[in-house]
């Protein structure tokens, strides 16, 4: 009896531990947050940067010279070019704006069954597509 005693006399001195036991109030478990630590590669995963987009250069190919693009530079003032077959109309408005210092109203485009990109570029009122070809050199 006295040793029962002793015993809860010393465990009130000291504290009783309630390790271990937690009082769940929800109904679900969720995972505690962990630490994340920042990255520190000890290479490069890419040895070179991403190549940007496509540069003027790569956009046009080259203008076409059969009889129907003669026909439409004369008639409706249209240069036809092949071009980067992931190029948009965008992409290829500004790089005749840059090229061949023109300013273009719009442009078409069309996949031939080569898979070759084609594209209408209709020049604005103030350019004639007819000198135009001359200085890049398709007449």
């Amino acid at each position: 009896m006295a040793g029962k005693a002793a015993a809860v006399s010393k465990a009130l001195k000291k504290g009783i531990s309630k390790k271990g036991t937690r009082i769940h109030t929800k109904v679900h478990f969720y995972k505690p947050k962990t630490q994340q630590l920042a990255r520190k590669p000890k290479y490069e995963r890419k040895s070179t940067p991403k190549k940007s987009g496509v540069d003027k250069y790569a956009v046009i190919k080259y203008p076409l010279t059969t009889e129907s693009s003669m026909k439409l530079i004369e008639d409706s003032n249209t240069l036809v070019f092949i071009v980067d077959i992931k190029a948009n109309k965008r992409q290829i408005k500004a790089a005749v704006r840059d090229l061949y210092n023109i300013e273009c109203e719009k442009v078409n485009t069309l996949i031939t069954p080569r898979g070759l990109k084609k594209s209408y570029v209709r020049l604005s009122k103030d350019y004639d597509a007819l000198d135009v070809a001359n200085r890049v050199g398709v007449i």
